[in-house]
């Protein structure tokens, strides 16, 4: 994340997207995990910096 973290957003079809490039998972399950994960993230991110 810390490399990347200008290439995820707030959306979770375009984190998986960037995900299928970045990382070999074999499993669907934890690639939409991980992208779960990333968006919330993003997401908490964003709203910390609007207040």
């Amino acid at each position: 994340m810390e490399l990347h973290r200008d290439k995820f957003t707030d959306s979770f079809e375009k984190n998986r997207e960037i995900l299928d490039k970045l990382i070999i998972a074999e499993s669907k399950k934890l690639k939409n995990i991980i992208a779960g994960y990333i968006t919330r993230l993003k997401k908490k991110s964003s709203d910390d910096l609007i207040l």
